[in-house]
């Protein structure tokens, strides 16, 4: 549905950020395939996902650009410009994060220890859940303008965050089980590959951060 005020004023620029946090949220999707094919030791595959988290990432920060360019200094909006561009910022954070981790382990060739290997799934999925949840919230978005950020609408964003804060705190409980799993296997490990080890578990877990920073993000737009 069109928004009577964008109809007036031009572009809504709501669908386009929709579209930017859907192609970072494909970003994340692909890096649980990227990392399944590191747990086989399939570097070729691994290779050939990272391209194409390369690719779309490269994507998102296309569609950032053009947000960007046409995005109006003076919004006929009940949000703010900067709230908006800040909302943006956090999204693209997720996209590069996934291009990082995926870098990282194709570059120095990173075997997830077998004992840790269905620890590491486990917490990949805890953090992608986080995401999927603040994609949920941010194609509200559209629904949110179109009542003025007030109402039931405004209620249902609220409690999507709210179940995205549980979300964020089962993977910081996931990630403390995996890292208690590395200290206890990590004197048996090369000392470099541990260090790396924490640092990928430290990225994985940004995805979850993040994604509660978007959520953030929606309840402050909320409370304009």
């Amino acid at each position: 549905m069109t928004s009577p005020i964008s109809a007036l004023f031009g572009r809504s620029p709501i669908r386009p950020v929709q579209k930017h946090m859907a192609k970072a949220q494909s970003c994340i999707e692909l890096l649980g395939d990227f990392l399944e094919a590191s747990f086989s030791k399939d570097w070729q595959k691994a290779w050939d996902i990272q391209k194409a988290i390369h690719e779309s990432e490269n994507e998102a920060d296309d569609l950032k650009r053009d947000i960007r360019t046409h995005l109006p200094r003076s919004l006929w909006l009940p949000v703010a410009r900067t709230d908006l561009l800040e909302l943006l910022r956090d999204q693209d954070r997720l996209a590069n994060r996934a291009k990082d981790i995926a870098g990282l382990m194709v570059g120095r060739r990173m075997e997830i220890p077998v004992e840790l290997i269905d620890c590491v799934r486990d917490y990949y999925q805890s953090n992608l859940r986080t995401s999927a949840q603040a994609l949920r919230a941010i194609n509200e978005l559209d629904e949110l303008l179109e009542t003025g950020f007030r109402g039931r609408e405004a209620n249902l964003v609220t409690g999507l965050v709210v179940e995205l804060d549980e979300l964020e705190s089962q993977s910081d409980l996931a990630q403390i089980k995996l890292r208690a799993m590395l200290f206890g296997i990590e004197k048996s490990l090369p000392p470099i590959d541990v260090i790396f080890l924490y640092r990928v578990i430290d990225m994985l877990g940004d995805i979850a951060d993040i994604s509660q920073k978007v959520g953030s993000r929606l309840l402050l737009l909320l409370a304009h």
